[in-house]
């Protein structure tokens, strides 16, 4: 039989057991597993789809050298003319009187001189003779000679009356089409107030209206290809012609124009058109979407550090795509971008990256 000595030791063992049983070691909490995109800068050129439409090289707004009341107009928007055609008339009858005036005084005037010749023929006859002094044949000529200028005032007076009845018909300097019309039969118009805008005959060319910020640098090529909006296959290739150097008060835009070689069939004056060009390449990055998060209110990604550590990285984003961004500043090179699993990161976390497998999940997310 044990003794009480022995239970007790016994006893003390087996406490010392259960306790060693209980002091287990600490487990570490599982890590974030992540899914890291090495950072590789390269040049990245931005397309861009323009839409425009075909003009003519040279466009007129025709109007009136003199004011009146439009009695006729024989042309419509859409109508082509040729040169030296009435497109409108004015009502003439105040200038119509003007030229009865000035017809009236060059008759005067003319009469006046053949009197004032006469008299000086008289004179000239008499002053050798020594029945006139010298006096009054200085008179007659003089007289003669003022009668002689007053007939030339006269004379142009009459001959731009004449040019003021003329501008009561407008007529075009050039072949072409009606673009636009601003007046009407019966409306009183005055002079250089535009009433047909005229697309003359001629070259032709593309107009877009670009924003600035597309233009910082120059194209590097100003070849483009030029195609109907409702018929891409109907195309043709332009030039860049010229970028006006202000920008648009109302738009916010710049105009660029682009000379058209010969039109193709269907594609004519007033066509709406496309032309995609290609921004200079600039060294950025391309993540997928789902790399992209933010730092309060700017964007961000998530960078796996040499420890394994996640730390939150700003980003400057030049371009968002479908099913992808482009990081234009913040990332040189190298680094590794979280690009899945980082919902549920946070600063200074360490992550379990999965190895070899970022590649299949980049071909996922794009599209």
């Amino acid at each position: 039989m044990a003794g009480p000595g022995l239970k007790i030791v016994v006893g003390l063992s087996l406490l010392a057991l259960l306790t060693a049983c209980d002091e287990k070691k600490p487990v570490e909490k599982d890590r974030p597993r992540v899914f890291v995109q090495e950072v590789k800068p390269s040049d990245y050129a931005a397309s861009v789809t323009l839409t425009g439409d075909v003009q003519a090289r040279v466009q007129t707004e025709l109007s009136f050298r003199v004011g009146g009341k439009i009695i006729q107009r024989t042309v419509d928007v859409g109508d082509r003319i040729s040169a030296k055609q009435v497109l409108a008339r004015l009502d003439p009858k105040d200038l119509q009187t003007s030229l009865d005036s000035a017809q009236a005084q060059v008759v005067a005037e003319q009469a006046k001189v053949k009197q004032n010749a006469a008299a000086f023929v008289r004179q000239q006859k008499l002053l050798p003779k020594g029945y006139t002094s010298q006096s009054e044949f200085d008179s007659a000529q003089a007289a003669l000679r003022s009668s002689q200028s007053s007939l030339a005032a006269a004379q142009a007076q009459l001959a731009n009356a004449r040019e003021q009845l003329s501008y009561t018909a407008l007529i075009s300097d050039a072949p072409g089409i009606i673009t636009a019309r601003q007046a009407e039969v019966g409306q009183v118009v005055q002079a250089t107030v535009p009433i047909f805008s005229l697309a003359q005959d001629g070259e032709r060319d593309a107009v877009f209206n670009v924003y600035e910020s597309l233009l910082i640098e120059p194209p590097a090529d100003r070849t483009v290809v030029v195609s109907l909006l409702d018929n891409p296959a109907i195309k043709t290739t332009g030039t860049v012609r010229e970028i006006t150097p202000s920008v648009s008060e109302q738009t916010g835009t710049v105009q660029v124009k682009i000379t058209l070689g010969n039109l193709p069939q269907g594609m004519q004056l007033g066509s709406v058109v496309s032309a995609t060009g290609t921004t200079r390449g600039k060294a950025a990055v391309e993540l997928p979407w789902s790399a992209l998060t933010k730092k309060v209110s700017d964007p961000a990604v998530w960078l796996v550090d040499g420890e394994g550590k996640a730390q939150l990285h700003p980003v400057t984003v030049g371009r968002y795509l479908t099913g992808k961004v482009i990081i234009s500043a913040g990332l040189k090179g190298g680094e590794k971008v979280v690009i899945a699993g980082g919902q549920l990161l946070h600063p200074g976390v360490k992550v379990e990256v999965a190895e070899n497998t970022y590649k299949d999940l980049a071909k996922e997310a794009q599209p």
